[in-house]
């Protein structure tokens, strides 16, 4: 009901930057929280940013000052803009969002399928 795509990963020198879409499609009411996660070769996928529906964010202390994370609520769309990015930022990125479908009016987790980012050092 609901589909997740996220763009923009890719390969990058560290220091370089990149930014991440994640645009949801589907039967969406509204999207309360959007958030970035990612997943490094061995460990455990952990939280990178969040952002309400108000805006608010919320960052690992891993990224603060150096990543950013925003919305478009009209287009259903969370962004991260990466900068000074290292060599421990490789890994899998997940865009997360809760969807209140419009069939139920009710909240549901989505994930998008993930996006490759790799910072050579």
């Amino acid at each position: 009901q609901v589909q997740l795509v996220e763009s923009g990963g890719g390969l990058v020198q560290a220091g370089g930057s990149l930014r991440l879409s994640c645009a949801a499609s589907g039967s969406i009411f509204s999207i309360n929280a959007m958030d970035w996660y990612r997943q490094a070769p061995g460990k455990s996928r952990e939280l990178v940013a969040a952002i309400t529906s108000g805006g608010r964010t919320d960052y690992a202390d891993s990224v603060k000052g150096r990543f950013t994370i925003s919305r478009d609520n009209a287009k259903n769309t969370v962004y991260l803009q990466m900068n000074s990015l290292k060599a421990e930022d490789t890994a899998v990125y997940y865009c997360r969002a809760e969807v209140v479908l419009t069939t139920t009016r009710r909240s549901y987790q989505y994930w998008g399928q993930g996006t490759q980012v790799t910072v050579s050092s």
